[in-house]
Order: structure tokens, then sequence, then C-alpha cells
């Protein structure tokens, strides 16, 4: 049966409720550190030699769309009613809104280490201990808005100039790529610092914390926002019919990217599916 991800500020009580109880479960059970060593293996940097398959690369948009599956399935293995909602930072943006709330994601750190103190996810209530990471703190942290040197979430108007692009994406295949859809999204722009990060990457700059780099899936956040940002692939391929994901072929041998990037048919590490196979989500899930 085809099930539903929603917005997550139309959450019901009762539906907050259970999502919290879901991932506090798969986090007692293991499964969840076990997801966040997959995202800290696969976070390459495009200065890196080998396979990118997660980041920096084509294969971002279906690699998460299929990590998403097996963090929801975790999640409906313990309770079938609960899907990953996703947080629309386009319209939720402040520290305040949804999903910030004391019953959902709590707030934003403390000023003096950044340690989230109210919610389900705080240090303090014992059931949410960062054990996989890159650096040895056990608890939660975030910086909403970042305080200390303040950015902006992206905007409508960010979104809309990526799904403008009628080209999946294009060379160097990287996050130096100047057009295609899958970097402008992604959010490697020219330049350094703040300027330099746009729509997806801006969000994990936002957030702070944990949500800066490869350990980024520590935070529960990280779920809603890969939901929406599988949102935008959806409604970019609604708007450009006719295109898709590039490149079709494995590159050249004589291409700096030969052996680099998955191609549209290639098996996509960790799992056995191609970017093609991940194209249609239709029959597995849909978005409110």
């Amino acid at each position: 049966m085809v099930y539903t991800r929603k917005d997550v500020s139309t959450l019901t009580r009762s539906e907050r409720r259970r999502l919290v109880t879901a991932f506090l479960e798969i986090k007692r059970r293991g499964e969840y550190d076990e997801l966040v060593r997959t995202h800290i293996e696969y976070y390459k940097p495009d200065g890196e030699s080998g396979l990118r398959a997660a980041h920096m690369a084509p294969s971002f948009l279906p690699w998460h769309r299929r990590f998403l599956l097996d963090l929801e399935r975790a999640l409906r293995r313990v309770d079938e009613s609960v899907t990953v909602p996703y947080w629309d930072w386009t319209r939720d943006r402040t520290p305040r809104a949804v999903p910030w709330t004391d019953d959902l994601l709590g707030g934003t750190g403390r000023s003096s280490d950044r340690q989230v103190m109210t919610g389900p996810f705080a240090h303090r209530n014992g059931k949410w201990t960062i054990k996989v990471g890159v650096t040895d703190t056990a608890f939660l942290q975030r910086d909403l808005g970042r305080s200390g040197n303040p950015i902006a979430l992206p905007t409508a108007r960010d979104v809309e100039a990526a799904l403008a692009d009628p080209v999946y994406d294009t060379a160097p295949w990287n996050s130096t790529s100047a057009k295609g859809f899958r970097n402008r999204l992604e959010g490697w722009g020219p330049g350094k610092g703040a300027a330099s990060w746009l729509n997806h990457n801006r969000v994990h700059r936002w957030v702070g914390g944990h949500m800066v780099g490869g350990a980024s899936a520590n935070d529960p956040v990280f779920w809603m926002h890969h939901a929406f940002v599988d949102l935008l692939w959806s409604r970019w391929q609604r708007r450009h019919p006719n295109a898709r994901y590039l490149p079709a072929r494995p590159l050249a041998a004589g291409d700096a990217q030969h052996g680099r990037v998955v191609a549209r048919h290639e098996k996509m590490p960790p799992w056995d599916v191609t970017p093609e196979e991940l194209r249609d989500h239709s029959r597995i899930y849909r978005y409110a």
C-alpha cells in the first residue's frame, strides 16, 4: 500500500508522539546508529579519490532517497502508522517554528556548548546519546540560525532557481558544476563562506551542531530536511517530464571523473540499486 509523507507542521499531537517514540526505539535497538555510520562512511568530498555516491555527485538525490527509505522502514517496523514528515524550510523559517517544539525535536543548543536541552532528544533524558560521530561529544548539538554569525534559511526564490534548471546535472559532475538541478539543489555555490551555501547545504549550516558534516544524521531533523529535498526532486521531475538522470552512461576512461560518479544504470553503493530504479517513488509513498 502506498503511504503518505506529510508536512511536519501538519502532524497531530498523536502523530508527533508516535514519530518520536519510533525514533527513540530504533535508537535503543542500535539501528539508528548503523544509519549514522553509513552516512559518515559515504560522506566523501570531491577532493578525495574514489567513487562518490552520497554527496557532490549526481547520485546525491537517489542515494538519499534510498537512505531515507532505510530509516523509514526501520520506523515502520516499530509503528506502521509512522512515515517520515518533511520540513518545508522555505515556510517554517524560525527557531520557534515546527519542528523545533518541545514535543517534537526540541530547540536550539545552549550557548556554552550547543547542547540541546529541550525535547525528547536532549541528552539529559537518557535516550539519545551520540555514539557514532566524528568527535567524542555524547550530546546532540544545534545552533539554530548560527547565533554568532547569523544566516537565513533558503527562500522559495532560491528553490525556484534550482527547479527551473531543465538539466539534471552537468560536467564535471561535482561541487563545481555551475549548471544542473542537482548541484543547484545540493547547494555548492561559488566563493567561500555563507554566500556559497545554497539550498540543502545552507539548511545544514543553519541548524548547525551535528548537522554540519558527515555525522549530520545524528540529528533527527536530518531526515525531515532530506524528505523535503526528496519532495523537491519530485517537483522537478513533474516540471521537466522528459529530463532524466545524468550521466546516462559511465564516463570514458580519459574523463577526470571516470570511476568517481554513478551513471544512470550503475549500482549505487551500499545497495544493489541504480539511480534509474529510484526515479519513481509513486508505488511506495507520496507527498501530501
